[in-house]
């Protein structure tokens, strides 16, 4: 029974450990540069982003033109999307 106990840990532990390594998380900053598609090499901030097919566009806060502050959303490497944003997002 404790060698049971131990392994249902040991498989929960790794498990919740392996979901937080792949946890999103994001950043804000200025569109420097982007393709004239929407897929391809975005420049955020000073961070290239690529964005895909599957990346999620929103255009909340009006059009992706340079300077504009985007939010960027991204899980591992996947981009999930990205957002026009409040200026006051991008100030620091």
């Amino acid at each position: 029974m404790k060698l049971l106990s131990v392994i249902v840990f040991s498989t929960c532990t790794f498990l919740l450990a392996s979901a937080n390594s792949y946890a999103s998380e994001e950043f804000f900053g200025p569109l420097e540069s982007r393709p004239k598609g929407e897929t391809g090499t975005w420049v955020i901030g000073g961070r290239q982003v690529e964005v895909t097919d599957k990346t999620e566009i929103e255009e909340e806060f009006g059009p992706f033109v340079v300077g504009a502050c985007i939010e960027v959303e991204y899980e591992g490497k996947l981009v999930k999307k990205v957002t026009t944003e409040e200026e006051k997002n991008c100030r620091k």
